[in-house]
């Protein structure tokens, strides 16, 4: 049964090694106490024996005998053992026969001691320990160990009577644990093998309060939110070229068919070529901006943040551009305020403001203005371009900024300029505007809301 049950495998090893692990805690615990009671015993005694020494020792020898003779007049129980002996060790006085053998001078040992005041006993097991006073006398003391055996046993007879249900507790505690545990594991397990085969939709249960398996569950099924994102979103580059390039290919392949069977010569051969060649550039940038939106959904990029000076940025993209205005008869005019820096990419924050300005300078109207301003309003830098046309329509503003969307006047184009500015703001923590009136375009370098003016 064990070999086709997973669990039933996982609760034995579990359950076995909780339990292993309690029994063996219960029997240190109870030898530990036993000890503990037993050398309490054995140190009260040798305080006791201490304290004899110190008082006899200090005396004269004639008080000795008669302070004796009165603490064992005391012991009304018979516990006690002391005596004084001469230097020979012969008994002076007190209720030993004679001086045991090897008796210790430091610490105390347990030693058989002939009695002399306890009828019917001739001999009887004691700790003690031997004293030497000034007068070379010695002093015998010690403490019978009926009494102290007859604890011992009744502490060893409470263990072992605590010690049976403590084992039993602890196999019965070891196996629901160990049952709850591998329960705990053998889910993970179905989880990983359903991930495996491609249901990315599977969670782990998470309780109303969690304990720290249901914290490690809730932070697997974050891990899986995540993943199951990211694959949706390496699924979604495929599924967007494939969506851009489809009718962009057919069409170049219809026309070189067409241009193929109607071309009698070298130059129309050559424009068949110049004309496919020009198609798969767009193409290929069509597939270079959906790579570069993607991109900038990794949060990665801003570990690359730094900081940026607006005004030298502004002035770089409107070199660049000026040439392509020449080119079209446009005036390309940039008006650039002070403005403080900020952090982000630099390289991002240029391609975003040339963005602007190609749909600029492509949309407006020929031989006409476009203006690049960089202003400050209160603490937020504005970068806004400009041009004299009408702009994008108030119904089509939400959809601009959308991958694919082409405007009604763009029906050449990928779709994806807008999309790109809008996804480095994004990034950048800024934010996109449109003017009210006309095709102002502005990228507020601030998370406060801003609605840009008309030009």
């Amino acid at each position: 049964m064990f070999r086709s049950d997973p669990i039933a495998r996982s609760t034995w090893r579990w359950g076995g090694a909780i339990a292993a692990l309690l029994i063996v805690q219960s029997v240190l615990l109870a030898g530990l106490f036993w000890w503990l009671a037993l050398d309490s015993h054995v140190r009260d005694a040798e305080a006791d024996f201490r304290a004899d020494c110190r008082s006899l020792a200090g005396m004269p020898a004639a008080h000795r005998i008669e302070e004796v003779e009165e603490a064992l007049g005391r012991d009304i129980h018979r516990q006690r053992f002391l005596a004084l002996f001469d230097r020979e060790g012969h008994l002076v006085d007190g209720n030993v026969a004679k001086l045991p053998d090897g008796a210790p001078i430091h610490g105390s040992a347990v030693m058989t001691v002939v009695p002399t005041r306890l009828p019917g006993k001739r001999i009887d097991v004691a700790r003690l320990v031997l004293c030497p006073m000034g007068d070379g006398e010695r002093l015998l003391t010690g403490v019978d160990l009926d009494d102290a055996e007859h604890a011992n046993q009744i502490v060893e007879r409470a263990l072992a009577i605590a010690l049976i249900p403590g084992l039993l507790l602890a196999m019965a505690f070891g196996l629901l644990a160990g049952t709850r545990a591998a329960r705990q594991v053998d889910a993970v397990r179905q989880l990983a093998s359903k991930i495996i085969v491609g249901d990315l939709d599977q969670r782990l249960p998470v309780g109303r309060r969690p304990d720290s398996f249901g914290l490690l569950c809730e932070q697997i099924n974050l891990m899986l939110d995540r993943l199951q994102l990211l694959i949706a979103e390496v699924r979604g580059i495929g599924d967007d070229i494939a969506h851009q390039l489809r009718t962009p290919l057919t069409r170049l392949r219809a026309r070189l068919e067409r241009g193929l069977r109607d071309a009698d010569e070298l130059a129309s051969f050559r424009e068949v070529a110049d004309n496919a060649l020009a198609e798969v550039d767009a193409l290929l940038s069509v597939v270079a901006a959906l790579l570069r939106i993607r991109e900038l959904g990794d949060d990665a990029r801003r570990s690359r943040f730094g900081a940026v000076d607006l005004a030298r940025l502004v002035e770089d993209a409107c070199d660049l551009h000026r040439p392509s205005a020449e080119d079209r008869g446009i005036d390309l005019r940039c008006e650039i305020e002070g403005a403080p820096m900020v952090e982000g990419d630099a390289d991002l924050l240029i391609e975003a403001v040339s963005n602007l300005l190609d749909n600029a300078l492509k949309f407006g109207p020929p031989a006409g203005e476009v203006k690049l301003l960089l202003r400050c309003i209160g603490p937020a830098p504005i970068i806004t371009v400009a041009d004299q046309g009408e702009g994008v329509p108030l119904a089509e503003r939400p959809l601009v900024t959308q991958r694919y969307y082409r405007a009604r006047h763009d029906r050449a184009g990928a779709g994806l300029g807008l999309s790109l500015v809008k996804a480095i703001a994004d990034l950048h923590g800024f934010g996109l505007a449109f003017a009210d009136h006309g095709s102002a375009v502005s990228i507020i370098c601030s998370s406060e809301p801003f609605q840009t003016k008309s030009e």
